[in-house]
């Protein structure tokens, strides 16, 4: 799970957000504590906690007074809308460039994602 290079409370906001999406952590259910968190990964409270407030700061878990952490509705579709804005900047945004230089249109593009799409679909890998 540990990442070298990326905190912690980073690494622990992250498998939460991971969960959510993956829907092994529904919306309107309860998050693990700071505790539970803290032993699982055999880490500080502190750390833990600290990871926990990023996602509350998010607004991708609420707290409960009394009670405990919680996914709020909306959630899922928040950090969903997040990694779509990501991914775009990340490799869409890149690709649209390349294809530009070297002369695709973006039909073109189309094309060839579909065809790539098509051929991976069919093999299951992702190279040829």
């Amino acid at each position: 799970m540990i990442e070298e290079g990326k905190p912690l409370f980073v690494q622990i906001a992250e498998r939460i957000e991971d969960s959510i999406v993956d829907g092994s952590l529904p919306e309107r259910s309860q998050a693990p504590s700071t505790n539970e968190l803290a032993a699982f990964y055999r880490i500080n409270p502190a750390t833990a906690a600290k990871g926990v407030a990023m996602l509350v700061d998010k607004s991708v878990l609420e707290k409960r007074r009394g009670i405990g952490m919680f996914v709020p509705e909306g959630a899922r579709e928040l950090l969903l809308r997040e990694r779509r804005d990501a991914f775009a900047d990340r490799y869409v945004s890149p690709l649209i460039d390349e294809a530009r230089r070297i002369g695709l249109s973006p039909d073109d593009l189309a094309a060839l994602v579909r065809e790539h799409g098509a051929r991976i679909t069919e093999t299951g890998r992702t190279t040829s």
